[in-house]
Order: structure tokens, then sequence, then C-alpha cells
């Protein structure tokens, strides 16, 4: 263990490190622009807008640890950081190189910047939780979910059912930009998530992916 882990292995005191590790989420008042943010690119003003956690700011968490319990602490941290700065700016897709240099994984102001080979650690972890999917086979470009398919299926299920909305059809546009699902966690879902959502409605047999005049569609049963 390096003397900079050993430094806030004393600051903390009898808190144990690798507990320290979990990350802080955002306050509770944060969490209700997590369904309505605006599609952003990276950028300093996306940076200022987050709560970024307390690891963040410490020059250690950009280096994956050798310890297996401390880089699980670490891992974990990682990638409940990588849900939730994705989900706040609906940032769904994006190559290994972008995620390097935007302030997920870049901090500027530390000087400090996750080097590409642990990015792909921090990645494969969310993809073995099925919050990530690579969309070559180079693993150079991904798909993030901070909700899995499924549970975005059940979240549109019970806002079709909610609102009588059964044996209905709807285009995909309708379902993520249309005025009725302005008030819904997935209103501005990105396309690739949406039609994996519906994929998992569909193999239980509560819709059928269609095609429709202008595109693809939807029927919910």
């Amino acid at each position: 263990m390096n003397m900079a882990w050993k430094k806030l292995k004393t600051e903390l005191g009898s808190r144990n490190l690798s507990a320290a590790l979990s990350v802080r989420t955002c306050r509770s008042g944060d969490r209700k622009s997590f369904a309505g943010g605006s599609r952003v690119s990276w950028g300093t003003t996306m940076a200022m807008s987050f709560e970024w956690p307390w690891q963040y700011r410490f020059p250690p968490f950009f280096t994956l640890q050798p310890n297996v319990d401390t880089r699980q602490k670490q891992l974990a941290a990682w990638c409940s950081l990588v849900l939730t700065f994705c989900r706040l700016h609906k940032q769904s897709s994006m190559t290994v190189m972008e995620a390097q240099e935007s302030p997920l994984f870049n901090n500027v102001k530390l000087q400090r910047k996750l080097p590409v080979e642990s990015i792909q650690v921090v990645l494969e972890e969310l993809r073995k939780k099925g919050n990530l999917e690579w969309l070559d086979k180079n693993k150079s470009s991904f798909l993030i979910m901070w909700r899995r398919p499924e549970e975005w299926g059940k979240l549109i299920y019970q806002w079709v059912s909610k609102s009588g909305q059964n044996n209905s059809v709807f285009t995909l546009y309708e379902l993520t930009n249309g005025e009725d699902t302005e008030d819904e966690e997935f209103h501005g879902l990105d396309e690739a998530t949406l039609l994996r959502a519906l994929q998992a409605l569909q193999q239980e047999h509560k819709a059928e992916i269609i095609t429709v005049s202008d595109g693809r569609g939807v029927k919910f049963f």
C-alpha cells in the first residue's frame, strides 16, 4: 500500500479503508434531475454541474490498487460513479477514447486520468453486472445502461398499464419523445436502449415490436 493510501487510512481513523471506498451518491435532492436531464456533450459545464464523490478528488483513485479487497471496493466506486454520471446526463453510448477524455475519467484540476487499460477493467465490471454492452468486437465502443433493459421494460409497462393503454400501438418516437411520457423516466431514452427494453417485454409476451408506416413501433398487450 503506498503512502497516499496510508495517509487516507490514518485520516479516516477507525473507519475501514475498503468501506470508505464505497461511493457517496448524490444528495436525495439531486436525484430528481435524473429523469429529466437533457442530452449534453462532454465539457466543462457538465463537469461543473455534477456532484463528484470524494474519491474523485483523491489521486490514488485513478490508479487501480493491487490489493484484492481494496480493488474490489475501488471498482464498485467507479461503477457507481459511471452509472450515476451517465444517468444524470442521459449519456448512453461512447467510445473508450471518448470516455478517457471526458470529465468522468479525466480530472483536469487534479491532473489525473484513469489509463485506458483500467477503464477497460471498469467497463468490463459493468458488463458483468448487466449495465454495459460492447458495440464492437474490439471493445472500443459501448452502450451504457444505468438501468438494465428489463428494468426499463418494467417501467414502460407500468406506465402503459397505469394509463390504460394496453392493446395500443406506439411508434418508438412517441414512447420516448411524446407529450404523454414527458413526466416519465424513460422520456428521452435513446433508441438502442429502448429496443432492448422492448425486446425484454417481448420475451415476457407483454409487447411485440412491429413495423409501422414511419419506422418501428410496438404493440403492448
